[in-house]
């Protein structure tokens, strides 16, 4: 997978956690300015989470590719 698949593929994962959580809340029909801030916080948390695993699978599955060691530098601080 290319770094721009693999982008498109996190944006995805994403946007469908926020979708999830926004529905597991009812809350998908309202919109976003009704959130509260610790609504949007949860929100970005879990797209963060859903991100940090999809890196790590990326490392696990191809470590020596350029993209895999740039996120594990961005993991690893």
């Amino acid at each position: 997978m290319t770094d721009d698949e693999w982008q498109a593929h996190v944006a995805h994962e994403a946007a469908k956690a926020i979708g999830e959580w926004l529905e597991g809340r009812g809350r998908l029909h309202q919109p976003i300015r009704s959130l509260t801030m610790p609504e949007l916080e949860a929100m970005a948390q879990n797209a963060i989470s859903g991100f940090i695993v999809l890196a790590s699978q990326r490392i696990a599955e191809a470590p020596g590719e350029p993209g895999s060691q740039k996120l594990s530098t961005l993991l690893m601080g």
